[in-house]
C-alpha cells in the first residue's frame, strides 16, 4: 500500500487523495497496512471480520489510486506525446478514452493525455461524497460497486501501459520492486472480490500468472 513508498520521492502525477485521520476508513487503512506488513498478500486483501465490503473496497480503491499516481509520477518525463502517441499495452492492445459525460464517443489519444483524463476522472469519483462517503453513517449508493469496478478496470490500464511501454525505465529508476509489489497487491485484491473481468486482464495475463502462481 502507500506506506511502501513512504521514504521515496513524493512526486505524484495528481494530488494524493487523503483519507481523513480519525475516521473509520482511516482505521481500516491502518489495518490493511499492518496486515500487508506480514507479507501475506492473500490474507491482507481479505475483508476484515465484521467490516462492510463497500467500505473495504472504497479504502483500497483510494489507496490503489495513490499508488498508481506515485508510480506513474516517477515516469511522466518518459511518457510523452512523442514516445507514446497512442495509449497502448503492447502492440495488440490500444485504449480509447470515453467517460460517458464529457466525452461520450471513445477517442484515440496519446498515453499521457489518456492517463491524464483517466486519473482526473478517478479523482472526481473519489472526491464525490455521494459516491465515496467519508462520514460515518452515510450509506454507499446502490451503484457504488459498479463505479468501483470501472475505476479499478481503468487503473489496471495504467499498470498495463507502464509494464509494456516503460518497464526498462522502471528498472533504470530501480522502481521494479515497488511496481511489482503494488501490482501484485492490486491483482490479489481484484481477484478476491471478482472486480475486473478476466478479458480486461489479458494484456498482463502472463505476468499475473507468474506473480500469483507461487501464492496459490
Amino acid at each position: 500500500m502507500s506506506f511502501l513508498f513512504g521514504s521515496r520521492s513524493s512526486k505524484t502525477f495528481k494530488p494524493k487523495k487523503n483519507i481523513p485521520e480519525g475516521s473509520h476508513q482511516y482505521e481500516l487503512l491502518k489495518h490493511a497496512e499492518a496486515t500487508l506488513g506480514s507479507g501475506n498478500l492473500r490474507m491482507a486483501v481479505m475483508l476484515p471480520e465484521g467490516e462492510d465490503l463497500n467500505e473495504w473496497v472504497a479504502v483500497n480503491t483510494v489507496d490503489f489510486f495513490n499508488q498508481i499516481n506515485m508510480l506513474y509520477g516517477t515516469i511522466t518525463d518518459f511518457c510523452t506525446e512523442q514516445s507514446c502517441a497512442l495509449m497502448s499495452a503492447g502492440p495488440k492492445y490500444e485504449y480509447h478514452w470515453a467517460d460517458g459525460t464529457n466525452i461520450k464517443k471513445p477517442i484515440k489519444c496519446s498515453a499521457p493525455k489518456y492517463i491524464d483524463y483517466l486519473m482526473t476522472w478517478v479523482q472526481d469519483q473519489l472526491d464525490d461524497e455521494t459516491l465515496f462517503p467519508s462520514k460515518i453513517g452515510v450509506p454507499f449508493p446502490k451503484n457504488f460497486m459498479s463505479v468501483a469496478k470501472t475505476i479499478l478496470k481503468r487503473l489496471f490500464r495504467v499498470y498495463a501501459h507502464i509494464y509494456h511501454q516503460h518497464f526498462d525505465t522502471v528498472i533504470q529508476l530501480q522502481e521494479e520492486a515497488h511496481l511489482n509489489t503494488s501490482f501484485k497487491h492490486f491483482i490479489f485484491f481484484v481477484q478476491e472480490f471478482n472486480l475486473i473481468d478476466r478479458k480486461e486482464l489479458v494484456p498482463l495475463q502472463e505476468l499475473i500468472d507468474k506473480l500469483t502462481t507461487k501464492d496459490r
